[in-house]
C-alpha cells in the first residue's frame, strides 16, 4: 500500500492534466506532487517575474516613507499595503546612470541603456526579455509583453526592436486558454515547419560561404549558426505547444474596457489575466506597462486629465487629485499581490515565487526628471519589510537590483547594463 502511494506521487507531476470529454484541465500544485517520503528531493515550483512599468510615476513624498529600515511608518500609498509589509520592499534614490530625456526614458526603462538621452540610437536587451531567451523555453510563451492601451512597450530584443504590447485582456485570454481550431493549428504547424526549412537553406548557404572567407569572418559566421541553431530549436519547440491542448481555467473570458481614460479598470482586469498565465505556468516573465492617460480617470474627485495632472507645478489642488489616481494603481498592483500571496504552490505560494517590480521611468513627472525613480520590490525569494533609502543627490544604479532578479529566477549573472553589483543591503531568504 505504501509503495502503490509513493509510485502515484512519482507519476503525478507539475503538467498533470485532468481529461474528459473533450476538455483538458491542468492541475494546480498539490501535495500529492511532492515526494512521498523525507530526503527525496522535491519538485521546485519556477522562478517567475513580472513588471509593472508606470508612464507618469509616482509622487515620491506620497510613496516612499520617511524613515529607513525595518522600522517605517507607511506612506499614504503603502498604508492600504500593509497586510503585504512582509512581502515587499521600498527602494528609494536610485536611478538609470547616464539616462535621461524625460519621457523617452522610457525605452531604458527596462533596458538600463541611455538610447535617446546620450547620442545612442540602438537600444538593447530588456531585463525581461534577457530572461525570456534563456528560460522561456519551458512555456507555451516564453514571456508576454502588455499594455493598458496601445501596442508600445518597454520590452525590446537584442537587437535593440521594441516588442509590440497586447493591451486587450480578452484577446490575450484567448491566446492563453482557449485551444485553436485543428485546421489553425494544422496551420500554426506548417508555418513552423516552413520557418524550419528556411533555415536549413541558409544553413546550407553558409556552410559554403564559409569555405572562401578568412578567420575573422569565420567566427562572425560560427556566431551567425549559433543564432541559427537557437532560433530552429524555439521553432521546434513551437511545434510541439501547437500540438498541445491549452490549460482550462474557471474564469470566464474578460470583457475588454471600452473606456480608454478607465486605466485602473483595465490594470484591474488584464492583473486578474496576468494571476492566471502564471499559475498555469503558461509563462514566467510579463511584463505590464500603463501609459500615460490623457484623459480623465473616472475616480470620485478627479475632474482633470492624468497627463495635466502628472505636470502639476506643485499646485495643490491638481497634487490632491494625482494623489486619488496614484493611489488607486498601487491599491490596484496590491491587490494582485495579495491574490498571489493567496495563490498555494508547492508548499508557498504564487507571490513567492514570482519578483513584483513596480516602477516608471519617471522620478518626478512635472518637470520629467529620471533620477530617483518609484521601486517597490515585491515577492520573490527576498527578504522584505524595509524601505532601502539610498543618496536622492547620488543615486544606486538601479541596474543593481536587475541583477539580483536575474539571479532570482535562476540565472548566473553578475552584470546587466551599467550595473555594478547588486543592491547593498538586499538579502536573500
Amino acid at each position: 500500500m505504501i509503495n502503490q502511494h509513493f509510485n502515484f506521487q512519482r507519476q503525478l507531476n507539475r503538467r498533470t492534466l485532468l481529461r474528459g470529454t473533450g476538455v483538458s484541465l491542468s492541475l494546480p500544485w498539490l501535495t500529492a506532487m511532492q515526494s512521498a517520503f523525507a530526503g527525496v528531493e522535491e519538485p521546485e515550483a519556477p522562478r517567475r517575474f513580472v513588471a509593472m512599468t508606470l508612464g507618469l510615476g509616482l509622487v515620491a513624498d506620497n510613496l516612499n516613507p520617511k524613515q529607513i529600515g525595518f522600522d517605517y511608518e507607511s506612506s499614504s500609498y503603502l498604508k492600504p499595503l500593509d497586510d503585504l509589509r512582509g512581502n515587499m520592499t521600498v527602494i528609494s534614490g536610485s536611478s538609470h546612470p547616464g539616462v535621461s530625456g524625460g519621457h523617452r526614458a522610457e525605452a531604458s526603462l527596462l533596458t538600463a541603456n541611455p538610447v535617446g538621452s546620450s547620442g545612442k540610437a540602438k537600444n538593447t536587451s530588456s531585463l525581461d526579455q534577457y530572461m525570456a531567451k534563456h528560460l522561456g523555453n519551458f512555456t507555451r510563451f516564453p514571456s508576454l509583453v502588455l499594455s493598458s492601451t496601445g501596442s508600445n512597450s518597454p520590452c525590446y530584443t537584442e537587437n535593440g526592436a521594441m516588442i509590440p504590447a497586447e493591451s486587450s485582456p480578452s484577446r490575450l485570454f484567448t491566446q492563453l486558454f482557449v485551444d485553436d481550431s485543428p485546421a489553425e493549428q494544422k496551420r500554426q504547424a506548417q508555418r513552423v515547419r516552413q520557418g524550419r526549412s528556411i533555415m536549413d537553406l541558409v544553413a546550407g548557404d553558409a556552410q559554403r560561404l564559409s569555405k572562401q572567407l578568412g578567420a575573422g569572418d569565420k567566427n562572425r559566421l560560427d556566431s551567425y549558426f549559433t543564432s541559427v541553431r537557437e532560433l530552429e530549436r524555439r521553432l521546434a519547440e513551437s511545434e510541439k505547444w501547437a500540438h498541445r491542448p491549452k490549460p482550462k481555467v474557471d474564469f470566464s473570458r474578460p470583457v475588454d474596457i471600452g473606456n480608454a481614460n478607465d486605466f485602473v479598470g483595465r490594470q484591474r482586469l488584464m492583473s486578474d489575466v496576468i494571476r492566471l498565465a502564471l499559475e498555469t505556468d503558461s509563462t514566467r516573465f510579463v511584463s505590464y506597462h500603463l501609459g500615460g492617460s490623457g484623459g480623465v480617470i473616472p475616480i470620485p474627485g478627479v475632474d482633470e486629465g492624468y497627463h495635466t495632472l502628472s505636470h502639476h507645478g506643485l499646485d495643490e489642488e491638481k497634487l490632491e487629485q494625482l494623489a486619488l489616481v496614484e493611489a488607486e494603481i498601487v491599491k490596484t498592483w496590491g491587490q494582485l499581490l495579495r491574490d498571489m500571496n493567496t495563490t498555494g504552490e508547492s508548499g508557498t505560494s504564487l507571490l513567492n515565487n514570482t519578483s513584483m517590480l513596480l516602477t516608471s521611468n519617471l522620478g518626478n513627472a512635472s518637470n520629467h526628471d529620471n533620477r530617483n525613480m518609484p521601486v517597490l520590490l515585491a515577492g520573490g525569494h527576498f527578504k522584505h519589510g524595509q524601505h532601502l533609502a539610498f543618496d536622492r543627490r547620488r543615486n544606486h544604479p538601479l541596474p543593481n537590483l536587475f541583477v539580483n532578479l536575474l539571479q532570482q529566477v535562476g540565472l548566473e549573472a553578475d552584470r546587466f547594463a551599467t550595473s555594478t553589483g547588486t543592491v547593498t543591503g538586499l538579502e536573500t531568504t
